[in-house]
C-alpha cells in the first residue's frame, strides 16, 4: 500500500480496517501476517499522530476564539 500525504484521516481509517479485516479472512497465510501487522501498525501510528495534529489546531482555533 502505498502512503500519500493527501490521504485524509478517514481514508486511513478504512485502509487500517481492511488490514485488520485480512486477519479474519480467508486469505490469511501465516508467513504475510508479521508484513501486514507492521504495515497496520504504521498506518494506526500515522492516524494517531493526525489526529493529535488536528487536536492541536482545533485547540488553537478554540484558544483564539475565546479571546476574542
Amino acid at each position: 500500500m502505498s502512503e500519500k500525504n493527501n490521504t485524509t484521516i478517514q481514508e486511513k481509517v478504512a485502509q487500517l480496517h481492511e488490514l485488520v479485516a485480512w486477519f479474519d479472512g480467508d486469505d490469511f497465510q501465516l508467513e504475510e501476517a508479521f508484513d501486514r501487522f507492521k504495515e497496520a501498525e504504521k498506518l494506526a501510528e500515522t492516524i494517531e499522530s493526525d489526529l493529535d495534529t488536528m487536536k492541536n489546531e482545533i485547540t488553537i482555533l478554540k484558544k483564539r476564539f475565546d479571546t476574542e
